[in-house]
């Protein structure tokens, strides 16, 4: 294996650049090069995100992008367009704008006399998304991309919709988010005299992404926009695709590493929702000296080794008692040299009589064809508007209090099928998957599904879970009504997971026809019928990889902790006499920004309320107030979104002040009325 190519003596850093467009308008860039760059000119790096180099992400900036400077890149950090200190406004997300601005970003950085022409892409987020999305439109320059915690399909595996169903957890949580990055102001600083000007013409322009994302309830043109699973061969240069089994994005790996047609990697660690030199839980690893030696290979030409890596590296989990938060995560690093295994083993279990799930026939039986054993048996499950209340955030962020609970609450809200306890160990890679035959007493319905880890002393591990919109039954680009009492099969992906079962573990299946907040509920209660002794399987990804190296340890770069500080906490609270559930999730992030000195704050509550046996009452309550206090201007963003519904529609509301100092200069209110389809 060979090391990646030597630091340089030195780094040059220029906190702000102008990359001009051809319309006008300018983009904001922080570049960090070898001092001597201009003898020796370097390919370059890009970042690209709206979340504000200039405080936002400075010192997340400062772990990674020193690193690629001092071992020879150019790494620039970009502003997207109306985001930061650019010019301009943010329309939306994923916009055909923003890829044309990468278009003439890329083509700015081949004709600057430090860069020798060659570009990569890296980016967790959003930056792994338009990392996807530009390597589509086959820019020249752009050789390589490092794609982290995003997606191929942005219906599928976003924030927005899940198996059809509307993530109450995430979708007014994340446009709340978003709509308070884009009411901030440009730096004055480097935005100049201009700055308030800028900023005023942002608060009147914000952009209603609520509203946009939940007009599209199906898997229409909207969300086929910047999926690159529409057409994987329109990427031509080699892909990285890294995920980690905390995080809400890791379906997207065994995807692009089986559909793709160039040279890629894959790697999946125990990590949340960040870069894996930094991954909670652990273990982290040596991610930069990783990016580097992809880099070296295919923006220098190196020979550095990284080819010869598997295919796909993955983190095979261990049992751990349920917890909120984990420091770490016990397992061993796996390997795959092909996508899906081919030796991978399927393992069906059948859903019987008595709550059990059986593995009678041998491990590889097929499934009962219809009507083959008699007249199948059938259970039936009412749905609880309380029912997943132990499921932990959608993503994780490797804060406290994210990670799933002891499953037991929400498995007496469940119908539960549970094997015996297992004679030997039994590791699963792949999506687990559900086959049932069902109806439903109403037109519109859901099912969830959870696979859980059960142990000696009966606590339930989640493992994965997956839930799909019966509507959707025969794809999500319609919502077609179910007839009650007329039975249907379908089929729950699960989110794709690496465990291993521990001898005497029993493996659990939890279906119910209610999964809050996660799913947004049907608007009237359900109840769902399923037959089992034969019509209905759970099927296991049964694989024993080979064994893998380690990675290495994280490497040590960039600023202190002390200069930022997290806070965040889950409390679930109950009413008795009104019956109402609540799940408040409250964060705080505070960092010095380095350079200006500025205290830049972020302060989030969400609070998920239903009442038991009523649908109709679901809300989420989404508050944010950011805040810089002591830099070149102090300033605050205050916003409160709320969404409810009724039979028919879904109702959003958003109301937003903004402050220069203790002045409010920007107050407004909007409200959006959507049509429910089929949700």
């Amino acid at each position: 294996m060979a090391e990646p190519s030597a630091p340089t003596r030195g780094v040059r850093e220029i906190e702000n650049t102008w990359i001009p467009l051809s319309d006008g308008t300018r983009l904001a860039a922080r570049i960090w090069m070898p001092e001597d760059a201009l003898q020796e000119p370097v390919p370059a790096v890009l970042e690209y995100l709206p979340y504000r180099k200039s405080d936002g992400t400075a010192l997340a900036d400062l772990g990674r992008h020193p690193y690629f400077a001092e071992h020879g890149y150019a790494a620039v950090r970009v502003d997207l367009r109306g985001t930061g200190d650019s010019d301009g406004l943010l329309r939306g997300e994923y916009l055909p704008q923003e890829q044309e601005d990468a278009l003439e970003v890329l083509a700015w950085l081949e004709r600057q006399p430090w860069c020798t022409g060659a570009a990569g892409m890296i980016g967790y987020s959003w930056g792994g998304f338009n990392g996807l999305q530009i390597a589509a439109r086959r820019p020249r320059q752009l050789k390589a991309v490092i794609t982290i915690a995003s997606t191929d399909d942005r219906y599928l595996d976003d924030c927005h919709y899940m198996g059809g169903c509307l993530l109450g957890s995430d979708m007014l949580k994340w446009s709340a988010s978003m709509l308070t990055y884009a009411l901030q102001p440009p730096d004055p600083r480097h935005a100049g005299a201009e700055w308030r000007e800028k900023w005023l013409e942002r608060l009147q322009n914000a952009p209603e992404l609520a509203r946009d994302w939940i007009s599209h309830q199906l898997r229409d043109d909207f969300w086929k926009h910047g999926s690159v699973a529409e057409d994987y061969s329109s990427i031509e240069c080699p892909v990285m695709v890294v995920g980690g089994w905390a995080d809400a994005y890791t379906n997207s790996v065994p995807r692009l590493i089986e559909h793709l047609e160039v040279p890629r990697l894959g790697l999946i660690g125990p990590w949340g929702h960040m870069m894996p030199h930094e991954g909670v839980p652990g273990p982290a690893i040596g991610f930069l000296r990783e990016a580097v030696r992809w880099w070296d290979t295919w923006l220098k030409g190196v020979d550095t080794g990284v080819m010869d890596e598997p295919l796909l590296r993955v983190w095979m989990q261990d049992y751990v008692p349920p917890a909120r938060f984990y420091d770490s995560r016990p397992g061993r690093w796996i390997s795959e040299n092909t996508w899906p295994p081919s030796e991978a083993t399927p393992v069906h279990l059948r859903l019987q009589g008595g709550g059990d799930l059986s593995l009678e026939g041998g491990a590889q039986a097929p499934v009962a064809a219809a009507g083959t054993q008699g007249s199948p048996a059938r259970v039936r499950i009412r749905g609880m508007q309380e029912c997943g209340e132990t499921a932990g955030v959608w993503c994780a962020n490797g804060f406290a209090d994210e990670m799933p609970a002891d499953q037991d609450p929400d498995d007496r809200l469940s119908l539960c099928f549970t094997t015996g306890p297992l004679d030997d160990p039994l590791e699963v890679l792949g999506h687990p998957k559900v086959r049932l035959r069902l109806s439903s007493d109403r037109p519109r319905a859901l099912v969830a599904a959870r696979l859980e880890d059960v142990a000696p002393d009966g606590s339930s591990l989640l493992v994965s879970w997956g839930m799909l919109n019966l509507t959707h039954r025969e794809g999500h680009g319609r919502a077609r009504p179910l007839e009650p009492g007329r039975e249907y099969e379908v089929q729950v992906e699960c989110r794709v997971c690496g465990h291993r079962f521990e001898g005497g573990h029993r493996i659990r299946l939890a279906l119910s026809p209610t999964y809050w907040p996660h799913a947004w509920p049907s608007p009237r209660p359900a109840s769902l019928e399923i037959a089992i002794d034969g019509p209905s399987v759970l099927l296991l990804p049964v694989r024993q990889g080979a064994p893998s190296s380690p990675l290495g340890p994280p490497e040590k770069s960039g600023p202190r902790d002390a200069e930022r500080h997290d806070e965040r906490s889950r409390l679930i609270r109950v009413d008795p006499e009104i019956r109402r559930h609540e799940i408040i999730d409250s964060e705080r992030h505070e960092q010095i920004v380095p350079g200006s000195g500025a205290i830049y704050s972020e302060v989030a509550t969400d609070v998920y309320s239903i009442v038991e046996d009523d649908p109709l009452s679901a809300t989420v309550r989404c508050v944010r107030e950011t805040s810089s206090v002591g830099g070149a201007a102090s300033w605050r963003v205050s916003l409160a979104s709320e969404m409810t519904c009724d039979v028919d529609s879904f109702r959003v509301r958003e109301d937003y002040a903004v402050f220069e100092g203790d002045t409010r200069i920007y107050a407004n209110t909007r409200g959006y009325t959507i049509p429910r389809e089929g949700v």
